[in-house]
């Protein structure tokens, strides 16, 4: 950590998070990488994020990566102590979030509009797996389910069996969407005092992320197809076989490069001037043809040799890399973090600010901070915790 304390732009914001899995964890983690205070109200048990797997020095890789900087107080709120407890951290909260199973929150009498009646400056967001209308709102929801449901592997990957997209794509972006929609209300208390409900859903962001897809089938009458490394809308763009059998992956985006791209890379400075070449709509009608010219000529090349190439076309491509490759890339980004006494290495933020730490905090420890919590929010302090 840097010698002085760096002022940060939710300096002064609390949090409360009744939170668990990914989709809330991810919101309130970047909320506390901005400087909020978030307090971590867990089961007994734990979240059983915790439980993923154990692969960062004992600890679940999914809770290191989105609990850091968080205080966490278990608490069982069937039990009226520890739910008076919480009531009283909500009188000094400025968010609420939560991703409970549907309706739990209104039956445990503090669900978003009763608590922003009380509180009217608290600012609630409610992340659920389909959103509260539809005849599947109360179904549970999880990430690989709102993939399926919302026909993201639909058009992800090759052709044959389904496949699951490699990340949790749904449960992250409904985060990225709770911090957005937390922040525009902050931003909209500073004017009016007033504070907000946001509500976002798992299936709501990713059929978000389905905009083009749907678009093309709704209007245009034609779903994209399965075409693994391949774009659906756009030829030469996939991966190609080196002779020294590495796969890079190679871009033409518009007509100038396609030139370029078969003077320079595949030394056929004709080819544009073939009606199944000459432009993008006549490509992907020819795509066999196209991709197999293609690959025809990267097959005699070594992978350093069709970088060379191109490069000197000034054409786009990326390498088909593993995780390994990932981890030694020239360009990764990374902060330290302490887990269990070692330290790990996370990937860092992709914003890079100004009030950047050097390293993260820890993750918590299940009720790390419960005593000390109780005795910030006795009940004997009740009354000056009223706004």
């Amino acid at each position: 950590m840097s010698g002085h304390q760096k002022a940060k732009p939710l300096d002064g914001i609390l949090v409360v998070a009744l939170e668990q899995a990914v989709a809330a964890p991810w919101c309130t983690s970047r909320l506390g990488d901005a400087g909020a205070r978030v307090i971590k109200i867990e089961r007994p048990e734990g979240d059983f994020a915790r439980g993923y797997d154990h692969a960062v020095h004992g600890e679940s890789s999914y809770f290191v990566w989105i609990n850091r900087g968080k205080e966490s107080i278990a608490l069982d709120l069937k039990q009226p102590d520890d739910m008076a407890l919480l009531e009283r951290m909500l009188t000094r909260a400025d968010v609420f979030i939560q991703n409970l199973a549907p309706g739990a929150t209104a039956r445990l009498g503090i669900g978003s509009e009763a608590l922003r009646r009380r509180h009217p400056r608290l600012i609630t967001c409610d992340i659920s797996g389909y959103g509260d209308h539809g005849s599947l709102q109360l179904m549970k929801a999880y990430d690989l389910l709102i993939q399926a449901e919302s026909g993201l592997v639909s058009i992800s990957g090759a052709p044959g069996e389904w496949g699951r997209i490699g990340v949790s794509l749904c449960d992250i972006t409904a985060g990225m969407n709770a911090l957005i929609g937390i922040q525009q209300a902050l931003f909209l208390r500073e004017r009016t005092g007033q504070g907000s409900g946001i509500k976002v859903s798992l299936f709501d962001s990713a059929t978000e992320l389905m905009g083009v897809p749907f678009l093309q089938t709704r209007h245009g009458g034609k779903a994209p197809e399965r075409v693994g490394l391949k774009h659906p809308s756009i030829a030469p763009y996939g991966a190609f076989t080196c002779a020294d059998g590495r796969d890079i992956l190679v871009s033409i985006q518009n007509e100038r490069e396609w030139v370029d791209f078969c003077r320079e890379v595949l030394r056929r400075p004709n080819l544009p001037a073939d009606p199944r070449f000459h432009n993008n709509a006549a490509r992907v009608a020819n795509r066999p043809l196209v991709d197999g010219t293609v690959s025809e000529v990267f097959a005699t090349l070594t992978s350093a040799e069709a970088i060379d190439r191109l490069t000197t076309a000034k054409t786009a491509f990326g390498s088909v890399n593993s995780v390994q490759d990932l981890i030694s890339h020239p360009q990764l980004r990374t902060r330290r973090m302490n887990v269990n006494g070692h330290a790990a290495d996370v990937p860092a933020l992709p914003w890079i600010t100004e009030w950047d730490d050097d390293s993260y905090r820890e993750a918590p420890v299940l009720d790390a901070h419960g005593s000390a919590l109780r005795a910030e929010f006795a009940a004997t302090e009740a009354a000056s915790l009223a706004r």
